[in-house]
């Protein structure tokens, strides 16, 4: 009987991408296929982030300093065997169900939930940034909880090794001006970003400029939403500008919608 090669099982097996029983079950049928279809299901993890099964498996892959800041707060970390796979590398999109995962995960723990949540979160955060540079969605609503400037402009910073991301969605976080410009220095680098929404931040005019010179740079950019951010009109004038140099963006969002299907027209 002649083996197939691994590229006649990746199309099979994506067929079943959805049937997670049957994929599971041809999973345990050997070795070659569990390494081809573990990352075929751990790819739909997003779907599942609200299991605190799946945050132990997550917090079984934080590294030393990744740990070292639940220390402070007496969090014990789950003392499993480190998992076979890398799990956090297949994952493509996180949202905001990671948030419901962490608070099952901390009340099955015995643990308080407010403050710790956002220690967690921000700890597998930074794993899924250190391990996967393939995110292609980060949709993350902080709820008011604030990261402090420090530790949210570290997360910016990370998305500098990716370059995959489709989407980025961090809306209340309460991201500052010098946020603004690290996301500004992203914007002009990326080349897969089509989706921006820092809705609800505090960028002000500064954050806005920056943002709206990256927007004259970048050329891959559909929708970008920048409402109640205080850009003020110093902000507002650096955008319009932008609008005339940009040729890929169709909708600004910053307090109405606005459509530029007649962008030349307005010219």
């Amino acid at each position: 009987m002649i083996k197939l090669p691994n590229e006649c099982y990746y199309p099979i097996f994506n067929n079943l991408q959805d049937n997670y029983k049957n994929l599971l079950s041809c999973a345990l049928v050997n070795r070659q296929w569990c390494r081809i279809i573990i990352p075929i299901l751990w790819s739909k993890a997003k779907n599942h982030l609200n299991d605190r099964r799946l945050i132990t498996i997550f917090l079984l892959m934080l590294n030393t300093k990744e740990q070292a800041l639940l220390i402070p707060f007496n969090i014990i970390l789950p003392s499993h065997p480190v998992p076979l796979f890398k799990y956090a590398n297949y994952i493509t999109s996180i949202n905001d169900d990671l948030d419901y995962g962490i608070t099952r995960w901390l009340r099955y723990n015995k643990y308080e939930t407010g403050r710790l949540k956002n220690v967690v979160k921000f700890s597998l955060i930074s794993m899924f940034q250190r391990t996967n540079k393939s995110l292609k969605s980060i949709n993350l609503n902080c709820n008011y909880y604030q990261f402090g400037s420090e530790r949210m402009n570290t997360l910016l910073e990370a998305l500098y090794d990716n370059t995959a991301l489709n989407t980025l969605e961090l809306h209340s976080y309460n991201i500052d001006i010098e946020g603004g410009r690290i996301i500004a220095k992203f914007f002009c680098k990326t080349t897969t970003l089509i989706h921006l929404n820092l809705s609800s931040n505090n960028l002000g005019s500064e954050g806005g400029e920056a943002l709206a010179d990256a927007l004259c740079k970048n050329t891959t950019l559909t929708t970008l939403n920048l409402h109640n951010n205080n850009i003020g009109s110093k902000g507002g004038k650096a955008l319009a500008n932008a609008l005339c140099k940009n040729i890929t963006l169709t909708t600004l969002y910053s307090g109405v919608a606005i459509t530029l299907d007649q962008k030349e027209e307005k010219r």
